[in-house]
């Protein structure tokens, strides 16, 4: 599987990097990671034994959480590149959050098995990307999903 060597939430700014699901600084989180690969986006996860809904199957929150933060994060490097940036070139990365968020089970997700979400963005208006994303486990695609990303408004940011 191919690992993402400069994940946009290593460019997140340290006070927006808390993120259950991918933020870099939060010990408890699953640190998500999104990147490039050609011009789709990619998330690589591994579950943890503690993240199965019954014995050898994942549970399906996890799976959620990982469309949602792989559509921020999808969203964030669409924008991070509109400007003229690339992961890793020493610009804070923009932040976004969920907007709204869909996910279709397609199959159960077998435990033990890599998840790997690809995405598709297209920018729907100057502060809002829809992400369509499928997860794999393995060859097997299981979820598909779709995430509305807003730009984290003003409101937010607290100095």
């Amino acid at each position: 599987m191919n690992k993402i060597t400069h994940a946009i939430q290593d460019d997140y700014d340290d006070n927006y990097a808390w993120c259950y699901g991918c933020g870099r600084l939060n010990e408890d989180g699953l640190h998500l990671r999104t990147g490039w690969e050609g011009e789709k986006t990619i998330t690589i996860y591994q579950p943890r034994d503690e993240h199965k809904a019954i014995p050898g199957f994942i549970y399906g929150g996890l799976i959620a959480s990982v469309v949602d933060c792989h559509g921020t994060g999808s969203a964030a490097l669409a924008l991070h590149r509109k400007n003229g940036h690339e992961p890793g070139d020493g610009v804070d990365a923009p932040r976004f959050v969920t907007a709204s968020l869909h996910v279709d089970y397609l199959k159960p997700t077998p435990a033990g098995v890599p998840l790997k979400a690809i995405g598709t963005v297209e920018e729907i208006h100057p502060k809002k990307f829809r992400v369509t994303t499928d997860v794999f486990a393995g060859e097997e695609k299981v979820v598909t999903g779709e995430v509305i990303a807003a730009v984290m408004p003003d409101s937010f940011i607290t100095e």
